[in-house]
C-alpha cells in the first residue's frame, strides 16, 4: 500500500538527466504500491472467524543523494528528502466456512497521511563558482484504497497463505507537485506466505509477492514490476508477550517505461531490518493485539533510504467456548 509520486521542475529534470544513475526517478519517484514490511510474524497463521479491525500508524524518514564530476572540473550534487506519516485502517471479515479447504479473509485498507518532500541541486563550475536550487512541498489527505483477500491453510506446525491485493487510485494526486499521498495508477499485487510455528515459543514467517503496475493515465508513465520479500521471526514468552526481528527486501525487476522515464533501464531496490515486540490483552469481549517494529534501511538503489516505524493495533472478537454466551 501507499503512496506518493514525483514530477520535477525543469531545473531539477536537467540536473537529474546529467546523472547515471539517479536515485530520484526509478519506480516513478522511488515510491511503490507495495509498502515493504507489511507482513511480519504470524503472517500465515489462521485467525478466529468474524469481524476484525486493524490500525497501523506508520512513520518513515528517508533521503537520497547522487553526484558526478565533470572532466574539466566542477560537478553536480543532488539531494532528496522525504518524511511520511500515514494511518491505515483495515476492517475485515474471516469466514467460518472453509473455502478450498482453507480459511478465507476479505478486507479493505483505507488510509490517510502526510508527505513532506524537498529536493535540491548544487552545480559547481571549474573555478569553484556554484549555483544552487531547491524546492519543497507538503501534501495531506486521503490516500489510495487497497482491497485484499487471503486464503490460509494449516497442517500442524505448518501454515500456508496466498493473497491478492489491488490498489485503487482514489487518493490525492497531482503530477505537478513534488509531494503526494496517492500513487495515481491502478496496480495488482499477489503472493504466497509460510509460517512455521511449533509447540515451542519459536515462530518464523516469510511472504513473497509481485506487483504489476498499470500505466498512470495522467503521466503515461508505467512503473516496472516489483518483487518483495517480508520476513519475521519471534519468541513467545507466554500467550501475551513475544519479541523478535523483522526484515524485508524490495527489488524492481523490470524497467519503467513511457512518460518521463528518460534515463533508460535502471531499477529501484531497498532492504530493511530491525527489532519487533508484540503483546496481547483482552478488553471485555475484544481481543487486542499490539505490535511495534522498526526497520533501518540499507542497500538502496534508485530509491530513498532511511528508517521507518510501525505501530499496529488489531481488534477482534474473543472466541468463546461452546455453551458460553
Amino acid at each position: 500500500m501507499k503512496r506518493k509520486a514525483l514530477t520535477a521542475t525543469p531545473l531539477i529534470v536537467g540536473l537529474c538527466a546529467a546523472l547515471q544513475p539517479t536515485p530520484l526517478l526509478a519506480d516513478e519517484g522511488g515510491a511503490s504500491v507495495w509498502l515493504p514490511g507489511q507482513f511480519a510474524s504470524f503472517a500465515a497463521v489462521p485467525d478466529d472467524p468474524g469481524f476484525s479491525l486493524e490500525t497501523i500508524f506508520y512513520f518513515r524518514k528517508a533521503s537520497a543523494t547522487a553526484s558526478t564530476s565533470f572532466s574539466r572540473g566542477g560537478g553536480l550534487l543532488l539531494g532528496y528528502d522525504t518524511t511520511e506519516q500515514y494511518v491505515y485502517l483495515t476492517p475485515g471479515y474471516t469466514f467460518a466456512e472453509p473455502v478450498l479447504n482453507g480459511q478465507l479473509w476479505l478486507g479493505v485498507t483505507l488510509s490517510a497521511g502526510r508527505a513532506d518532500t524537498s529536493v535540491s541541486g548544487v552545480l559547481t563550475g571549474p573555478r569553484g563558482n556554484a549555483f544552487a536550487a531547491g524546492a519543497s512541498d507538503t501534501a495531506t489527505g486521503i490516500s489510495d484504497l487497497y482491497p485484499m483477500a487471503t486464503l490460509k491453510w494449516q497442517a500442524g506446525s505448518n501454515n500456508v497463505m496466498t493473497y491478492l491485493m489491488a490498489s485503487a487510485p482514489v487518493g490525492a494526486y497531482d503530477p505537478n507537485r513534488w509531494a503526494g499521498v496517492g500513487i495515481g495508477h491502478w496496480a495488482l499485487d499477489w503472493g504466497v506466505g509460510y509460517t512455521y510455528m511449533p509447540a515451542s515459543g519459536f515462530e518464523f514467517s516469510v511472504v513473497a509477492g509481485m506487483t504489476y503496475n498499470f500505466v498512470n493515465p495522467t503521466t503515461l508513465y508505467q512503473s516496472g514490476m516489483d518483487a518483495h520479500i517480508d520476513v519475521g521471526t519471534s519468541w513467545s514468552f507466554n500467550d501475551s508477550l513475544y519479541v523478535g526481528a523483522a526484515g524485508y527486501f524490495f527489488r524492481q525487476v523490470s524497467p519503467d517505461t513511457g512518460g518521463s522515464a528518460l534515463l533508460g533501464d535502471f531499477r529501484s531496490q531497498v532492504a530493511g531490518a530491525g527489532p519487533q515486540i508484540g503483546w496481547s490483552l483482552q478488553l471485555g469481549g475484544i481481543a487486542t493485539d499490539f505490535n511495534v517494529r522498526g526497520y533501518k534501511e540499507f542497500a538502496a538503489q534508485s530509491r530513498p533510504e532511511g528508517w521507518n516505524v510501525w505501530l499496529t493495533v488489531s481488534l477482534s472478537r474473543v472466541k468463546r467456548a461452546v455453551g458460553k454466551p
